[in-house]
């Protein structure tokens, strides 16, 4: 399989239709196992996917060393990383807030560097701009590095239209990672047409809702999972979202796919200028998502998809209520 290629808007670089987030390779879902993660690294090169997502915050690092591990050989010029940084952690696992001062921004920089074993990260981006975040600065900060070389593009993440208004006034942004799919689309109403206009690509979170539509749901939820705290999996509301995956099921039965395939394709096929990510950490899931890269859906097919799962069908928020805080991008525009 041949994956195709595609810009991740006017400034950015050429990656692969589909892309790999490792997040779930580093406990965030559970226990992970090291050698099937890093199968499936490989196994996700092979197929042409060059474009890896992680964060130097997912298991505290282990993610970016697990990832230089497996690249370890691969020429550079196969593969783009995109990074995440800003967000604070402690030694039990938990969450301290964001840092994004200059010199913080360096140096996270320069582990991420170390862990990844690279000379340069291709989009480097702060995982959240939270309120009263110094925008100009940061995104200044990063254009400093950007000039160094350390960095050769600038992402976004979870952010609205006016903190991206602010950021491009200040240097170009290659794309706005937000999460995105059947059961999240906020997206669509402001920000969307303003990364449009601006020229601005979208590489897609959460496209299969952590598991919850990509039709493999169990139900169970292990050690360590923070989907245990996700509203849309609390009792009273996976019932109901699971509803609409029966749904969906019956449409993608119909044509010959799975779940799964059919809310990757959903996301792709709502323009050239998106990249979904999925978050396979197993061979036989990133074998599934790869599949989806060859289904082509029809005005029809895409006008069942969403009588199945109509827009604002979901049963809870997509983050608890303390990280909703935090989610520039669920702010309305001034």
């Amino acid at each position: 399989m041949t994956l195709s290629r595609s810009r991740l808007g006017t400034a950015g670089p050429e990656v692969s239709a589909l892309g790999l987030g490792a997040m779930g390779m580093s406990g965030v879902y559970g226990p992970s196992d090291r050698e099937e993660s890093l199968a499936t690294l490989h196994a996700a090169l092979d197929a042409g996917m060059t474009l890896i997502d992680t964060g130097d915050f997912y298991g505290m690092g282990h993610n970016e060393m697990l990832i230089g591990e497996a690249l370890r050989g691969v020429p550079r010029e196969a593969y783009q990383l995109s990074v995440k940084f800003g967000a604070l952690r402690d030694p039990a696992g938990g969450w301290s807030g964001y840092d994004l001062r200059p010199a913080s921004i360096r140096n996270m920089l320069a582990q991420s560097l170390q862990k990844l074993r690279v000379d340069v990260i291709d989009i480097y981006r702060p995982s959240r701009l939270p309120p009263g975040t110094d925008v100009e600065e940061v995104i200044g900060t990063l254009a400093d590095m950007v000039k160094a070389g350390y960095i050769r593009h600038i992402g976004l993440s979870e952010v609205g239209v006016d903190t991206i208004r602010r950021a491009v006034a200040v240097h170009p942004v290659s794309d706005l990672q937000i999460e995105y799919s059947l059961i999240s689309r906020g997206v669509e109403d402001e920000i969307l047409p303003a990364l449009r206009e601006l020229g601005i690509g979208v590489t897609a979170y959460g496209v299969l809702s952590r598991g919850l539509i990509s039709g493999h749901w169990s139900g169970t939820r292990g050690q360590g999972d923070f989907r245990s705290l996700g509203p849309r999996f609390q009792d009273g509301n996976v019932d109901a979202n699971l509803a609409l995956v029966e749904a969906l099921r019956q449409v993608a039965a119909g044509r010959g796919i799975t779940v799964a395939q059919a809310a990757i394709a959903w996301v792709a096929a709502q323009g050239a200028d998106i990249v979904p990510l999925v978050g396979a950490r197993r061979r036989d899931r990133l074998a599934e998502a790869l599949g989806a890269a060859q289904v082509r859906l029809a005005h029809d097919d895409l006008a069942a998809i969403e009588a199945a799962v109509p827009k604002g069908a979901a049963a809870g928020e997509r983050y608890p209520s303390f990280a909703m805080h935090d989610l520039d991008s669920e702010r309305t525009s001034a």
